[in-house]
């Protein structure tokens, strides 16, 4: 006899409910992978139309990793547990993003990512396996769009406010939240969901199950090792702790009461396709020295406000106060000229052009000026704009703050922006990624002693950290190891 107690009656009344008010229309369905009732207000052609262009937005932003032998591997991979999933219909993707974190994620259609910085701390197949599974998971179970579906239920006043009025229609346009498609909470149910449909994904295709619960104690470790530098990983917050996976997942292969020592794990292939992979931040798309940022493939450098807290992606480069509330940002531009840069700049409704200013150092083409911005309710804004021109390309440098911040940081923004200047050192531009070196054995050895023979350039936390080992772990001559080597930056 299944007991259910009074919290629980309410939900399932409420989720029936829901069902009878929206069957008519769009109704509840039985999902193929959970084989649970499902509120879905978005058809499939909607959720493969949004991940398609999200997708766009995703290689536009982050990049793929350029290593097409290695994109072919993780596609090979994804394609064969996709095909033997429950909506194997769907137009998969499976890439290798150009991302230092330690992450994977899935787009609603099919679209799954998993970064590099993740690749180099994996050591088998079966672990990769084990996290495309989870997130085809999120795919098969529908958990973005039923996400979607709960948030448009929610805003039903919203809704109905468009029937009357129809310029609120561009705030419930679900197909132009693009790459914000990638920051939807999963519910640590939807979290243990994926797992448990990752593991089934696994055991179809006969790799080892206890590997899974290898790759949560690898974020775990991963998790402690930044939390040290307040740099808490972003799948953090609404994961379960990666140490209740580790017992959920043993327990459940437990139950199967099976021998995996025949399974599938496939180390050495899986070693070799990461052989040489970059580790880290990639200095070539720029790195600080201190507050002064120097980027080789472009050759410049700019000095942002010591003490702020700076950030480098890939479309721009900037830091912030730190009372949060000034801003400098360098990007490029899509102009041909300073001065036509300047004038797309201050032709946009609201921006008012103020006094002229001198330009960018080193005697590099540049308009510079001061702005003022209306914003009524929200406060205006004052900055600094400059317009500079190197080697072919010209570069938007924006420094602004609130309207009664201004006198407090106009000569700051004006002597940052004014620091961006040509760099001719080669020690500054001949700058090399750290990378991961794959190592055989020729005989046994602990990682302490791997680590005095063949010297990396991260520390023996980090380098235990990427062989799921520790300092008095015992390789086996023949073992594969990972080294990290390179990327020594200029002093």
């Amino acid at each position: 006899m299944i007991r259910c107690n009074i919290k629980t009656w309410k939900q399932m009344a409420a989720a029936l409910t829901a069902c009878a008010f929206l069957a008519s229309w769009a109704g509840c369905s039985t999902n193929p992978a959970t084989g649970k009732q499902q509120i879905a207000l978005i058809s499939e052609q909607q959720e493969i139309s949004m991940g398609l262009e999200a997708d766009k937005q995703v290689v536009q932003q982050i990049g793929l990793y350029p290593n097409p032998q290695l994109q072919s591997y993780v596609e090979r991979l994804g394609r064969q547990l996709a095909a033997d999933s429950e909506r194997p219909n769907l137009q998969w993707t499976f890439k290798v993003v150009d991302d230092p974190a330690v992450n994977a994620f899935a787009l609603p259609g099919g679209h799954i990512y998993v970064t590099r910085g993740l690749l180099s701390h994996l050591t088998t197949e079966a672990e990769l396996v084990s996290v495309l599974g989870h997130e085809i998971g999120h795919v098969t179970a529908r958990h973005s769009v039923e996400q979607m579906s709960k948030a448009q239920i929610a805003q039903i006043g919203l809704i109905a406010g468009m029937i009357f009025r129809p310029e609120l229609a561009n705030y419930g346009d679900l197909a132009s939240s693009g790459l914000q498609l990638m920051f939807l909470k999963y519910s640590r149910d939807d979290e243990r969901q994926a797992d448990d449909l990752g593991l089934r994904y696994l055991l179809r295709e006969s790799y080892d199950p206890r590997q899974m619960a290898d790759v949560f104690e690898t974020l775990r470790r991963v998790s402690a090792k930044e939390e040290k530098g307040a740099k808490v990983p972003n799948w953090l917050s609404t994961h379960p702790a990666p140490e209740d996976r580790v017992q959920r997942i043993n327990a459940q292969v437990a139950k199967m009461n099976q021998d995996f020592s025949g399974a599938k794990v496939n180390r050495e292939a899986y070693m070799r396709s990461i052989d040489n992979i970059v580790f880290g931040d990639n200095p070539r798309e720029g790195y600080f020295r201190g507050n002064l940022f120097i980027q080789p493939e472009l050759g410049f450098q700019v000095r942002f406000p010591q003490g702020w807290k700076t950030v480098n992606q890939k479309e721009a480069v900037g830091a912030i106060s730190p009372r949060q509330d000034a801003v400098v940002v360098v990007s490029l531009s899509d102009r041909r000229s300073p001065q036509e840069a300047e004038q797309a700049f201050f032709g946009q409704q609201g921006i008012q052009a103020g006094q002229a200013l001198q330009g960018a150092g080193g005697g590099l083409p540049a308009v510079t000026r001061t702005f003022g911005v209306q914003r009524g309710q929200e406060g205006n804004l004052r900055g600094v704009a400059s317009f500079v021109e190197h080697n072919g390309r010209v570069y938007q440098v924006l420094g602004y703050t609130g309207e009664g911040s201004w006198q407090s940081y106009d000569n700051l923004l004006a002597e940052s922006l004014g620091s961006f200047e040509r760099v001719t050192d080669r020690r500054l531009l001949d700058v090399s990624p750290k990378r991961v070196d794959i190592v055989s054995l020729s005989s046994p050895m602990t990682l302490a002693e791997f680590a005095r023979q063949y010297p990396s350039t991260v520390d023996l936390e980090t380098l235990g950290i990427i062989n799921q080992a520790d300092a008095n772990t015992r390789f086996p001559a023949g073992a594969e190891v990972k080294r990290v080597v390179g990327g020594d930056l200029p002093s």
